[in-house]
């Protein structure tokens, strides 16, 4: 079995996995299961995935939320031989939009002005849905001051950066789980159902009541799913 890398959201770390880590490394049978932060140490999402690629040599399983899943497409993309399974939760291949690109500026000059709980506060309501916020703020809110500014600007200039991946959908061979929230505002279920879509052998799960956060938001789903999708690869 290739061992299974864990691939974080923008400013996230191995937390966004707490609930999922435990059940994927006790999992008879299979690999050895790792929390990537190559995330934090590359300025582009190709960069990123050549290091990753560097680093873990050999065949491997990507599960990425949100821009870790471009990055798991990233490197399916510059790897497409060694890449053994896909599960892509809450991410689009779609490049950003001029307006995302603009929000996305506005963001980072509020980050740069000392203006972090401000924005984190306004995105609260598109990082959850309704019935989980309140509960999982203070979390959300701890993991993404832990990464810091410097890397929240980082990121988000490289998520700005990244290019379309449509038009390699299409030639995903391998197992390929792709999850998503009925609520998300982020990367909404058309984004999921896209993916989903465009390879044949997609495994698709839209998960009610759930917004962006999916490991946080249903955390048993996504566990299962995972779970499920890790195994069969043995």
């Amino acid at each position: 079995m290739p061992p299974l890398i864990l691939l974080p959201g923008l400013a996230c770390d191995a937390a966004l996995f707490r609930h999922q880590l435990p059940a994927l490394q006790a999992l008879p049978g299979c690999g050895p299961v790792h929390v990537a932060d190559v995330h934090t140490r590359e300025a582009t999402l190709p960069a990123m995935a050549t290091r990753l690629l560097a680093e873990h040599p050999g065949a491997l399983a990507l599960a990425g939320a949100s821009m870790g899943g471009m990055l798991a497409m990233e490197v399916w993309r510059q790897a497409p031989d060694r890449v053994r399974g896909l599960a892509l939760l809450g991410t689009t291949a779609r490049p950003d939009t001029p307006a995302q690109i603009r929000l996305r500026t506005e963001g980072i000059q509020a980050f740069e002005a000392g203006r972090m709980d401000e924005v984190l506060a306004a995105n609260l309501i598109f990082a959850f849905h309704p019935a989980h916020g309140a509960r999982l703020a203070a979390d959300y809110g701890a993991m993404i001051r832990r990464a810091g500014v410097a890397q929240l600007v980082a990121q988000n200039r490289a998520v700005m950066a990244r290019e379309d991946q449509r038009p390699h959908l299409g030639r995903i061979t391998c197992p390929l789980l792709v999850m998503g929230g009925d609520s998300d505002k982020l990367t909404p279920p058309e984004c999921t159902q896209e993916i989903a879509a465009a390879v044949p052998q997609a495994e698709l799960a839209l998960l009610a009541d759930c917004g962006h956060m999916l490991t946080w938001e249903q955390p048993d789903a996504v566990t299962d799913a995972l779970c499920a999708w890790w195994r069969s690869l043995a």
